[in-house]
């Protein structure tokens, strides 16, 4: 346990204020890959996870200010699980098969949303495709293709991808 959980669960700020935290906030920044999973071991007790650099930095930030300021009470983070246990967005603490982790980490519940023709489209992922407009299609392409009654990338149409074409610049629709 670090200085700073001691002193927040004894009750008592040691003389620290407001800009130790903000001072400790903009550390993160700074900080390298390695450092930050030093400093998540530290605040966190536990092995960090294995995610990028700015995934680390900002649940480090909430943690240095949840310490510090305090977090969610019992009943709040209880009332929260609830609410989240049958919602297939909040289930991402869920391993994924690894099967599923060949179609690039699109978790079950992923929402993606496009405005095309002055219209708002929502497809969730699921578990064998993706849902859109009542129906399953196997891919996002379909999606797409559906939408807007042409061939289109379905990565690029949802802003997944940015760019269409070969890597180094682009093919004729570029």
């Amino acid at each position: 346990m670090n200085e700073l959980q001691k002193q927040t669960r004894n009750g008592k700020n040691g003389g620290r204020t407001r800009n130790s935290v903000l001072r400790q906030l903009a550390t993160l920044q700074n900080m390298t890959l390695e450092q930050l999973r030093e400093k998540w071991l530290d605040l966190y007790g536990s092995d960090p996870p294995r995610y990028k650099k700015q995934f680390l930095v900002k649940r480090l930030a909430y943690r240095i200010q949840e310490l510090f300021y305090g977090g969610l009470s019992e009943s709040a983070k209880t009332r929260l699980r609830q609410i989240a246990q049958d919602d297939p967005v909040a289930t991402v603490e869920r391993k994924v098969p690894e099967e599923r982790k060949s179609n690039e980490n699109i978790l079950p519940g992923t929402r993606f949303v496009r405005v095309w023709n002055d219209r708002r489209y929502e497809v969730v992922a699921r578990e064998k495709g993706f849902e859109y407009d009542g129906r399953i299609f196997r891919s996002l392409s379909a999606v797409a293709r559906e939408i807007t009654g042409t061939r289109w990338n379905g990565k690029v149409f949802f802003g997944l991808k940015k760019t269409y074409g070969k890597k180094n610049g682009g093919g004729k629709n570029a």
